[in-house]
């Protein structure tokens, strides 16, 4: 070949490893994607195995954090000027933004992860600028380094932030670890565009309802709702009925919303002063010169005034860098038209204001300006549901503080799970009902003895197992909710749930209650010791004994300690471990089957070894054999991995989804699966993991493994564990 020949080919490979390239596994659009289950392998971890946050963070030193943290609100830099010369409001829409993602549909989005470092959430139209908010906080990452997240950097920025302007927060935790990369997997909507139609994400528009589930915000690349109105369409009670729903899909009921719009736009201001089509592309599009940074604006010229992020320009307030009562003042104390910015976006602005109660210029003191309201804003003022909380936050200014420091505090620790989980000095010690509050339990009662009553009740093993599995499989490690501890599948709603089928339920927890009563265990120690219990006498069944390592001390939760409405989200629609669809959807059942494994932490590995052995465990929900590919149910066996790949059988469709196994010779019906189970043996990877445990020689590695993943669901909401269990 010619030198010619030879400097014509690119000398890198193309395809998976290049932002243009094409991965290799989109030849085939329809096949499982599995990255989802591997979504933070430790291998993208810079930290290594040794390295734990939470316990590093214990040794920072707090209080020289908060000093840095409060000088850095008024050290403002050239490269990117401070409004008023106070970062305030940019570090608190920095903070919002980032938890304001959280969605209780799946758990997912939230500040907990410092996700907002990387994309897409880095780079949506509604966190332009945010990357000047990160670039100024790398002072102080760098100085404490290991002992402060990014995750927590990020949440803690915008509380100083309210702290420094005069407002009493409710408190603080620390403890939320990093991520390393991005997490592509989580469905942010379908569009293929930035700022599409919110209508693409609605049955019907005019019924904020319809939005699709589990989103939560209006169009693509925002957080919440569009400032400019629906569609960018002005109507202060459409889009007052848009904030009600996107809100509640947030956690936030009206008045906590009310609260944190008024609290949130007390300080602050909104950026339009300039030609938004002159920014340069976002941070995840620019230029290698660039250095992460985005949408450059090349008419700053040095003033904070001439920022553009929204469009909108101006401040709520006539005091912006001091938390009060002016949102209100203004907003009801007098009436407002719609104009246009110096962007051309929707805002509203006061009809004869007097010169005193407009804010300064942002850059020049000497020059006051008009202050605004967005479509939201005046949605308080108009909106029926709105109006009545915002006249008594008004009556009662005490009142506002402590609804707003309330609902900020949750907005930035919904996602953080108990209060058992916080971290620093800080920490409130009150406990709240959006934190799941559960006792303490005992751990001073006979295990043996519990072990020898559940064993002697009469029970089967797939009632025991399934009970146990149906109270843990709730966790969500996307937001912390759910899991066996504190019982909660013995309350409402839980205990209607059809998944949980109501009627078994009802009659192995009678059982327990009297053996918890017994034996001085708490209920839910009970259930997850029942598991165990059916799991060993499986096992023994097949040839294998062994002993489920159980940890002890999980309490009892009340009614009283349980917000019952707020569970709802957390009800199954599928259980592939247990082989059932509440009914047929649109996503195919092992699509489910991924989403479910993967909030609840499980690896592929993991999702194999348990789908094998609870088929064999008699668990299927409703008593259907589908899948129990054994003449030997009831034992711990790897049958359905060695049947599953038994090339004496043919697989033939049978209707409903529902799948024959049929001897290849005498075409005699074996038995009967789901798309579930085949997906282990149709899938490339899946199979592979299939294979392991069906080879003679790796019974005992089955049964290992199966009960390793099932003591992790389990123990998955042990957070008085850490840092063993974590």
């Amino acid at each position: 070949m010619s030198d010619q020949q030879q400097s014509g080919r690119c000398p890198v490979m193309h395809g998976g490893n290049t932002a243009t390239g094409r991965d290799n596994m989109n030849w085939w659009p329809e096949s499982l994607n599995l990255d989802i289950l591997h979504q933070h392998d430790r291998k993208t971890d810079p930290m290594g195995e040794t390295f734990d946050y939470r316990q590093e963070v214990r040794k920072l030193d707090f209080e020289s954090l908060n000093k840095d943290m409060h000088a850095l609100m008024t050290d403002s830099q050239a490269w990117w000027p401070a409004d008023w010369g106070h970062y305030g409001g940019l570090f608190i829409r920095m903070s919002w933004h980032a938890a304001g993602t959280y969605r209780i549909a799946d758990g997912r989005g939230g500040g907990g992860t410092g996700n907002q470092r990387f994309a897409p959430i880095s780079s949506w139209p509604d966190n332009a600028s945010l990357d000047k908010a990160r670039r100024l906080l790398w002072p102080i990452k760098k100085k404490y380094g290991n002992r402060i997240s990014w995750a927590d950097l990020i949440i803690l920025a915008g509380n100083v932030a309210y702290e420094s302007m005069g407002f009493k927060t409710f408190g603080f935790s620390f403890g939320r670890e990093d991520i390393w990369h991005p997490e592509k997997d989580i469905y942010w909507g379908a569009e293929k565009e930035w700022l599409a139609p919110s209508d693409e994400r609605y049955e019907d528009v005019s019924n904020p309802a319809t939005m699709e589930n589990p989103l939560a915000a209006v169009q693509m690349g925002l957080i919440y709702v569009n400032p400019e109105g629906v569609n960018g369409q002005s109507d202060p009670i459409k889009t007052g009925d848009q904030v009600l729903e996107t809100f509640a899909r947030m956690a936030m009921n009206a008045e906590e919303t009310a609260a944190l719009t008024a609290g949130g736009h007390t300080v602050g201001k909104c950026h339009g002063n300039g030609d938004a089509d002159a920014l340069g592309p976002e941070p995840e599009a620019g230029g290698v010169e660039e250095q992460g940074l985005g949408w450059t604006n090349p008419n700053m010229g040095g003033k904070a005034a001439n920022a553009v992020t929204s469009g909108i320009e101006g401040a709520w307030t006539t005091n912006p860098t001091r938390f009060d009562m002016g949102y209100f003042d203004l907003l009801f104390g007098y009436e407002w038209e719609l104009k246009k910015s110096p962007a051309g976006a929707n805002q509203w602005e006061p009809v004869n204001i007097k010169e005193e109660d407009k804010p300064v210029d942002a850059s020049d003191p000497s020059i006051r300006r008009n202050p605004i309201m967005t479509d939201a804003d005046m949605a308080m003022k108009m909106h029926p549901d709105f109006r009545p909380v915002c006249e008594k936050f008004m009556a009662d200014p005490e009142y506002f503080k402590e609804c707003f420091a309330r609902a900020w505090f949750k907005l930035i620790h919904r996602d953080m799970g108990p209060r058992t989980r916080y971290i620093g000095p800080d920490a409130p010690q009150e406990d709240l009902i959006w934190q799941d509050p559960i006792p303490a339990g005992s751990t001073d009662y006979s295990i043996e003895k519990a072990r020898k009553r559940i064993a002697e009740s009469g029970l089967s093993i797939g009632e025991m197992v399934s009970t146990a599995w149906d109270s843990a499989r709730t966790f969500r490690g996307s937001d912390m909710r759910g899991g066996a501890n504190g019982a909660r599948i013995r309350l409402a709603p839980q205990k209607e749930w059809e998944g949980n089928e109501p009627q078994r339920l009802a009659r192995v927890l009678e059982v327990y209650e009297k053996i918890a009563a017994e034996t001085g265990a708490s209920l839910a120690d009970i259930i997850v010791l029942g598991g165990s219990v059916g799991i060993e006498q499986a096992a023994r069944a097949a040839g294998h004994d062994i002993l489920v390592p159980f940890i002890p001390g999980r309490g009892d939760a009340s009614e009283e300690m349980t917000d019952a409405d707020s569970f709802e989200p957390l009800e199954p629609v599928a259980d592939g471990f247990r082989n059932w669809l509440k009914r047929d959807y649109a996503v195919k059942p092992e699509e489910l089957l991924l989403d479910r494994a993967q909030l609840m932490g499980l690896t592929a590995p993991e999702m194999t070894v348990l789908i094998g052995g609870m088929r064999m465990l008699g668990t299927n929900h409703g008593g259907t054999k589908h899948g129990v590919l054994t003449d030997r149910e009831g034992q711990l066996t790897n049958d359905f991995f060695v049947n599953l790949t038994d090339m004496a059988n043919a697989w033939k469709p049978a209707g409903n989804g529902i799948y024959e196994i049929r001897d290849r010779q005498s075409d005699r019906v074996k038995w009967t699966a789901s798309r579930i189970d085949l997906v282990f043996g149709s899938h490339s990877i899946l199979r592979s993991y299939a294979e392991v445990y069906a080879q003679d020689d790796n019974e005992a590695k089955f049964v290992n493994d199966f009960v390793a993943a099932w003591c992790k669901v389990m123990n998955a909401d042990r957070f008085d564990l850490e840092p063993l269990q974590h």
